[in-house]
């Protein structure tokens, strides 16, 4: 009887003590600053940490999937033809109030009419305002949508101009997300249109507090969130550049998760007694981009020959440590319609030298490479990477500066062409090929600076492909478009792909309830600590 109740005490005690806890403040360690809290105008998935916690979307990923579900929308409807979509809004939900909003404002469908329509509509007065839409221009989304229609106050609809396989997947994306339209029209009254990028208000599980520029940002949770109050009280993103010093502060418990820890050091942070590791296949890819805005880089035997030149493998042995697969294809291993009989190209520094000869530098020539200065889940040294790089073209007579920038910098100077080769990466955003094959290579990426294609390479065989994949919704029909696109992606060579990684979330073992989400979303509404 004694064991009997023994065993029962313990039961009790294991059900109760594994029962999420309410209250707390979790820190999250991260390796750069947001460069803007209005998504619309972002592409990096710093800016997108932020917005997520803020912010809402019409649909959204269910947590730690790709499977889209309900969020601001409870509701939605397709047309026969595929070009009309419907959606019915949840009544009653309220953006929150802060000490610069302090206002009754609920969700209708206004704010959706104002959060989509001002990245392509120029009537609207937040058109011109902070810049451009990059992501928007990116996925070529003007000529995909024609309009965005209040029906009534719960009710819209969005009409595009041709059919769009991937809809509904883009609206669970960042740049898709819902601000306020109320919010928007005080600030213009004011004059502070700018302000819609620094003092954010949302509907999201958090409410933003305070931004300190490369230091935190503060967060509350927002106790009346349609879809349930988050555990914790407080969430701090704390910016610590270096990975080290991010390790030190986790094992020493100043803070609770860590972003991207160096590979070298991901077993003595499992051996730790206090913390534990989250790991996932990562839907990324890590590259070398060649400008081909730069006459070097437009004759397909110089991109063929660095490609050769790279020794890939030693890369990924010594920067990545076992959480890297070396990389063939602008889409990663584990996305539907990756190619598998793509082989990339090995190293070969005698090919190299050879492609070079033939294209008129047999001595090679000088030329740059810019290397991330934050460590993202694709590539978690860009430094090093890029120092192995240069050593090894340096064997084939190719003398290549090492460029870098702070992070905000990085991303608009690249964006805008500036560099000869440049490093980056991709977390797919939707988990579907479009949203690495088009936002990244397509010819509409790289119509306009800003530009997300970063080689600026304009194939239109490949583009057609695309473009074809697009509007089609038989997913064996997709994936041969696709896969044949690659096969030209590879031949032309636009990129030198470098990795595929294995990501891995360090925290203490008192933390609950967090979940790596594929597309690169960091979401704590259902994280909870130990008390």
């Amino acid at each position: 009887m004694k064991k009997l109740l023994l065993a029962t005490l313990l039961l009790i005690t294991s059900v109760a003590f594994a029962a999420p806890q309410y209250g707390g403040t979790l820190v999250f360690g991260r390796s750069g600053d947001s460069t803007s809290m209005d998504p619309s105008h972002v592409t990096d998935g710093e800016s997108y940490y932020a917005a997520t916690q803020i912010y809402d979307n019409l649909v959204q990923f269910k947590y730690g999937t790709t499977e889209v579900e309900p969020a601001l929308a409870k509701s939605w409807s397709v047309s026969d033809d595929g070009l009309e979509y419907t959606f019915k809004l949840r009544k009653g939900v309220m953006f929150s109030k802060t000490k610069y909003f302090k206002i009754d404002s609920e969700f209708t469908s206004k704010d959706v009419v104002f959060s989509l329509g001002r990245q392509f509509d120029a009537s609207q007065p937040y058109n011109k305002i902070g810049g451009a839409f990059k992501y928007w221009s990116a996925m070529d989304m003007t000529n995909i949508v024609k309009s965005v229609t209040a029906i009534d106050k719960y009710t819209v609809k969005i009409t595009l101009k041709k059919r769009e396989a991937p809809f509904i997947a883009n609206l669970a994306m960042e740049f898709s997300m819902i601000l306020s339209s109320d919010y928007a029209d005080q600030l213009a009254k004011k004059g502070k249109q700018g302000d819609l990028s620094k003092k954010p208000v949302g509907t999201g599980p958090f409410v933003f507090k305070k931004w300190r520029k490369d230091d935190k940002i503060v967060f509350t949770a927002n106790k009346n969130y349609w879809n349930g109050r988050p555990y914790i009280d407080r969430l701090i993103f704390k910016v610590i550049t270096n990975n080290a010093v991010r390790a030190a502060e986790l094992k020493a418990g100043s803070i609770h998760i860590m972003d991207f820890p160096n590979p070298a050091e991901v077993a003595d942070l499992g051996s730790n007694a206090k913390i534990k590791l989250v790991k996932q296949e990562g839907l990324n890819v890590g590259y070398l981009a060649f400008n081909q805005e730069k006459k070097l880089f437009q004759d397909k035997r110089v991109r063929q020959a660095i490609c050769y030149a790279i020794n890939t493998k030693g890369i990924v042995k010594a920067v990545y440590e076992g959480l890297g697969k070396v990389a063939t294809s602008p889409i990663p291993p584990t996305m539907w319609s990756y190619n598998k009989n793509l082989k990339g190209y090995e190293y070969n520094p005698e090919k190299a030298k050879k492609l070079l000869a033939e294209a008129g530098y047999p001595n090679g020539f000088k030329t740059n490479i810019w290397a991330m200065p934050v460590a993202r889940p694709y590539n978690p040294n860009g430094r090093k990477v890029a120092e192995a790089m240069q050593a090894d073209l340096a064997k084939v007579g190719i003398k290549a500066k090492i460029i870098s920038y702070d992070w905000g910098t990085y991303l608009k100077k690249s964006s805008m062409g500036e560099h000869d080769m440049v490093l980056l990466g991709w977390t797919g955003d939707n988990g579907d090929p479009d949203n690495f094959l088009n936002v990244l290579l397509s010819a509409h990426a790289a119509k306009e600076k800003p530009a997300q294609n970063r080689a600026f390479w304009k194939n239109a065989e490949f583009t057609k492909l695309i473009d074809e994949a697009k509007v089609i919704t038989d997913g064996a029909k997709r994936t041969k478009l696709y896969e044949r696109a690659q096969v030209i992606f590879e031949e032309e060579a636009p990129w030198k792909p470098i990795a595929n990684s294995i990501v891995v979330e360090p925290m203490l073992k008192k933390v609950h309830g967090f979940k790596l989400d594929p597309v690169g979303k960091r979401r704590f509404k259902e994280v909870w600590l130990e008390k």
